[in-house]
């Protein structure tokens, strides 16, 4: 129903049951969008410092949302390099040399981004890795809590 001198507000909602339009929601902030390697893209909302320069806190009421997240976590044991001709050539007993001294310690990443590192172990005879170093770009970032 359309009323000629009705304000011309998009979600303004008046109905024949209402008294009054009904106020527009306002939408919740976007999550800043970044590339694939972390940075924010041009024009998008990101975390702004307080007074101090540090970065501003998170609010605990918006992380709790996330806590049941699920993530993607993969450990990495070493890297190597091969050609085509090489992969092709890959049978049952080849053995692909890494970039890596055994013993050194693993990479755990969380989606693709690098998060601790640790050490490789033996749990009801099930490989699991010991956590033994946190790694984050941000201190502000409370892993390890």
């Amino acid at each position: 129903m359309t009323f000629p001198d009705a304000p011309q507000d998009p979600f303004a909602v008046e109905s024949e049951f209402a008294a009054s339009p009904v106020a527009p929601v306002e939408p919740a902030p976007a999550a800043p969008v970044a590339t694939p390697t972390g940075t924010p893209v041009a024009g998008t909302p990101t975390a702004t410092p307080s007074a101090g320069g540090a970065p501003a806190a998170i609010d605990p009421r918006r992380l709790q949302l996330l806590r049941e997240v699920e993530l993607g976590i993969s450990v990495e044991l070493g890297r190597s390099r091969m050609t085509v001709r090489e992969v092709l050539g890959l049978a049952p007993g080849a053995v692909v040399e890494l970039d890596r001294p055994a013993g050194s310690p693993v990479d755990v990443l969380v989606n693709g981004t690098l998060m601790a590192r640790g050490e490789v172990v033996v749990v009801d005879d099930e490989y699991a890795v010991r956590i033994t170093e946190v790694v984050s770009s941000d201190p502000a970032v409370g892993l390890g809590a």
